[in-house]
């Protein structure tokens, strides 16, 4: 059984930075990767916050991104057989909008990376998290689109409601 989230968060972070791309060259899209990916990382873990979890995850899959590349319009020109595409089968929906909504609020992800202490997935520091939850200024400027919240607004929408309810009632009411 597959107990690691890593396939499911490198197709969702690969999906955020393909929907919503950095602004600039080689380091704007590593910059624009690395916050994608903590973002991913620290919604999967909340979603899934045992071996248990993701090893179901693992089993059944997370669904693909069939949905959210009708609501960007990213569905354009791919085919749903194409091997090039496989990996959007590991994109989660849910992963991908809660991610979405840790990257436009500053506030959000840094009780969401706090929330982490209670899953059996952290092992390192909240600091391993530096970009998610302190952007510097050439992080904002490379992921200008990934973080604008009312660009990303469609997918974080989607189960925004499922994230602060996770998060707790009394997080939910700062949000």
């Amino acid at each position: 059984m597959l107990a690691d989230l890593s396939p499911l968060i490198a197709a969702t972070a690969q999906w955020l930075t393909r929907a919503y791309p950095a602004s600039g060259g080689a380091l704007a899209s590593a910059l624009c990767e690395a916050q994608a990916r903590q973002a991913v990382t620290v919604a999967a873990w909340l979603r899934y916050p045992t071996s248990m979890d993701a090893a179901l995850v693992g089993m059944a899959g997370p669904g693909g991104s069939g949905r959210l590349d009708w609501i960007t319009g990213a569905d354009a020109g791919t085919e749903a057989h194409d091997p090039a595409h496989a990996w959007r089968t590991w994109v989660d929906e849910v992963v991908a909008s809660w991610a979405a909504c840790l990257l436009t609020d500053p506030e959000l992800a840094r009780l969401a990376v706090a929330a982490l202490a209670e899953g059996a997935h952290t092992t390192g520091t909240p600091a391993e998290f530096g970009r998610l939850v302190a952007p510097g200024s050439h992080d904002r400027e490379a992921a200008a689109l990934l973080r604008h919240p009312q660009l990303v607004a469609p997918i974080a929408e989607l189960h925004q409601d499922g994230l602060l309810d996770r998060l707790g009632p009394g997080r939910a009411l700062i949000a």
